[in-house]
């Protein structure tokens, strides 16, 4: 089991406000701030996701598990709003699973977070 993960971003200030918006759907909440160079935000009992300052932060991928259908659309919707960059609107996606219905954006780094639900049904 993954105690929690942490990914590079370059601007403290503007991935606080971003990730505080983008990950309120999915009930995550800003816990710790090691400013001017970590925060960590939990959901449960600890910080799971942190994100951390580097001067030449390289892209990766993140996905959050979703309680519902409607958390991975509010999920995009505010991180969109939050000033991230599409990069795969809700819906269900096949090619990962019957039921896996997800949602991608590209924070200001060029990280793809995902949004994702498992018990979704998809009509034939």
């Amino acid at each position: 089991m993954i105690e929690h993960v942490s990914i590079p971003v370059s601007d403290y200030r503007r991935a606080v406000q971003f990730y505080t918006a983008a990950l309120k759907p999915l009930g995550y909440k800003l816990k710790y701030e090691w400013a001017p160079d970590a925060a960590g935000f939990m959901e449960g009992g600890h910080a799971s996701f942190i994100i951390a300052v580097q001067k030449r932060p390289q892209a990766t991928h993140i996905a959050f598990r979703a309680r519902s259908k409607k958390a991975v659309q509010d999920f995009y919707a505010a991180a969109l709003k939050a000033g991230a960059k599409d990069n795969g609107a809700p819906g269900f996606r096949r090619d990962y699973g019957p039921n896996y219905y997800a949602a991608f954006v590209h924070d200001a780094d060029g990280n793809n977070v995902e949004a994702c639900y498992f018990g979704a049904r998809a009509s034939k």
